[in-house]
């Protein structure tokens, strides 16, 4: 671990490669797991903005589950994320194929929005928690990820640089310049 500004990073997001691999997992951290993806506090709000913009490219099932949950919910633990259906898929996942994609990342991709997805979405495999003084940046091991990692592995790409654009949206451009020194210096170590 080590200290970025107000970040607590785990060196894992400089050492471990990783390259999401579509073809070979088909999306399932959309349709996996036990919550939906975490939002923001001021994410709820943008999602509540665009859902009328975003709902003609939903299924029928993730906009009845929005309608009855609403387009974002408390989950178990307090903590703001995604409603899902049938507490699976995240509401906003739609389909091409087997392949899972993000509806909000479609909407933005045709232009009719101008905010690509979560940010937890965005950075995966990092997860982020903010503390009261500082936030934790870590890596998320999920066996349902070993392709990317595989494929990371194959084209040497570390997870940092996989999440390069999302890691400057959360936390701007001169926090990832300081990053990639810090994996200069690591590379010389």
């Amino acid at each position: 671990m080590f200290q970025l500004g107000k970040t607590i990073i785990s060196e894992d997001i400089l050492e471990k490669e990783f390259v999401c691999n579509l073809s070979a997992c088909k999306g399932a951290c959309c349709v996996d797991g036990d919550a939906g993806a975490p939002l923001s506090e001021a994410e709820t709000k943008i999602m509540e903005d665009i859902y009328d913009k975003v709902k003609p490219f939903l299924r029928k099932e993730g906009i009845a589950a929005i309608e009855a949950q609403g387009t974002w919910v408390k989950g178990t633990d307090g903590d703001l994320e995604t409603p899902l259906i049938d507490n699976k898929d995240c509401a906003y996942v739609i389909f091409d194929g087997k392949t899972a994609l993000c509806g909000i990342e479609q909407a933005y991709n045709q232009g009719i929005v101008d905010w690509k997805k979560p940010v937890s979405c965005h950075l995966y495999p990092i997860r982020v928690k903010d503390f009261t003084e500082f936030a934790a940046v870590n890596y998320d091991k999920w066996d349902i990820c070993d392709d990317a990692c595989s494929l990371g592995k194959e084209l040497e790409v570390p997870v940092y640089k996989f999440v390069k654009e999302a890691l400057i949206r959360r936390f701007g451009a001169d926090w990832y310049l300081e990053l990639e020194k810090v994996a200069e210096e690591l590379k010389k170590s």
